[in-house]
């Protein structure tokens, strides 16, 4: 599956280093589990989404794999693509930017011609051709309709499509310049969080994070908290929680955690992988 992982340092501008698709076994055995692309999600020093992505995996160009990331923000956004949806190109690698936001999606979604039409204006928005763009111009469209609020733009776009298209799952980070969101549904894939303390549960300690597919350092949270939202526990800290099926959590500028279930009960029109497309499930 892919993988999600988002960090907020708020307010607080940080330097972190990523290796993309870096892991202990081979590139070529790793990679060839996430294959169809990496991304980064960050924001300059004026706010404004920088995304660094490539549709390729680590067995294809190894260099890009292996290089630090050396990159500054208040939030970051990360993806490792496994394609269902959508060639292997630069507009259907994630993360996506949007209305000055930044999103990445782990999951699968059906019926797209419904969702397109879902969309109206919005879908002017989609450059490419995954169902991941198209759920972010959901998003997108509910929270201009909600006034710019974007807690009640996901859960708004994420009702809609738990109500309306075959749904494997939807799980989603999205980040502004000052805040982070992400969304666990339904309980197909995990999604976790950790509010971390400055210096982590052993105090003084800088933050180092790895996983087979990601290794993250922030020299700056040894001294400074940070939130970060990932899709499996990166080190030893007790305190990652596993969020809820339907859960939506908000990191607020001051790193204040808020959640709250936005979608409650099962997709009513499951999917299931059994092959790359999806089928739905005959019991729904």
């Amino acid at each position: 599956m892919c993988r999600l992982f988002g960090l907020s340092a708020s307010p607080q501008r940080v330097h972190a280093s990523f290796w993309l698709l870096e892991a202990p076994d081979s590139l070529v055995v790793q990679s060839r589990r996430n294959r169809d692309g990496t991304g980064l999600g960050f924001f300059d020093p004026d706010g404004r989404p920088v995304l660094d992505k490539e549709p390729l995996s680590a067995y294809e160009d190894a260099a890009f794999a292996r290089e630090a990331r050396h990159v500054s923000s208040t939030t970051f956004v990360s993806h490792i693509r496994l394609a269902t949806t959508g060639e292997q190109t630069v507009e259907n690698t994630h993360p996506y930017a949007m209305d000055g936001r930044i999103f990445a999606h782990n999951g699968v979604l059906g019926d797209l011609e419904r969702l397109e039409a879902q969309l109206g204006d919005e879908a002017a928005l989609v450059l490419g051709e995954t169902d991941s763009e198209r759920y972010f111009a959901l998003v997108t469209k509910e929270t201009r309709a909600h006034g710019g609020d974007v807690g009640a733009g996901i859960a708004a776009a994420a009702g809609w499509i738990a109500a309306n298209v075959p749904v494997y799952a939807i799980n989603c980070v999205l980040a502004t310049e000052d805040e982070l969101w992400a969304l666990r549904y339904p309980e197909t894939h995990r999604l976790f969080v950790l509010e971390r303390g400055a210096g982590g549960p052993h105090g003084g300690r800088e933050l180092h994070h790895v996983s087979q597919e990601l290794r993250v350092h922030v020299q700056h949270l040894a001294d400074h908290p940070g939130v970060v939202v990932a899709s499996e526990p990166l080190d030893d800290s007790p305190a990652w929680r596993l969020l809820e099926p339907g859960e939506l959590v908000h990191v607020r500028p001051d790193l204040g955690v808020e959640s709250t279930v936005v979608v409650d009960g099962p997709p009513a029109r499951a999917l299931r992988l059994d092959h790359p497309t999806g089928q739905e499930r005959s019991d729904q």
